[in-house]
């Protein structure tokens, strides 16, 4: 089972015109800042104020530099790759045996990720683990389980 991983994701995708070649640009889930949730708020003063909303205020984003950049070549179908920054300012996303058999446990008793994921960050304060990071390891865990059985035997299990 994979589990030290960089997530990667597309943050800019084009497509091909009549006078550009088509490029992608890549970089990590962590990149970018916590845009604040707030909204303007009218008090009796006829004032305009910024009030914070009720949500979560902590993501996992934590201005991660790492980006790549994928353009074609003029000339053929092959892609030419930029090396924008390859560094991470995070650790890497890991999960240890440990904490594996800690999701399981948990999960057999229905507790949901974020939870799981908040006793996690008790434990260790600089944990790099995320609610998804689990999420995919439960369903790993549940493929696993269910692999060699019928389809009416994975829907009653």
């Amino acid at each position: 089972m994979k589990v030290n991983t960089y997530l990667i994701v597309t943050l800019y995708l084009s497509k091909r015109t009549s006078n550009r070649r088509p490029n992608v640009t890549l970089g990590c889930e962590r990149g970018g800042v916590n845009k604040p949730r707030t909204k303007l708020v009218v008090d009796d003063e006829e004032e305009e104020v910024q009030v914070k909303r009720w949500g979560p205020y902590e993501t996992k984003k934590c201005g991660c530099l790492f980006k790549l950049k994928g353009e074609q070549m003029a000339t053929c179908e092959n892609w030419q790759v930029f090396v924008h920054d390859e560094r991470h300012n995070h650790a890497i996303a890991k999960l240890i045996e440990e904490q594996l058999i800690q999701i399981v446990q948990f999960r057999k008793s229905h507790v949901p990720p974020r939870n799981i994921l908040r006793v996690f960050w008790e434990q260790n304060v600089g944990c790099a683990v995320s609610a998804q990071t689990i999420c995919n390891v439960v369903a790993k865990i549940k493929k696993n389980r269910m692999q060699g059985k019928t389809r009416l035997k994975k829907f009653s299990a």
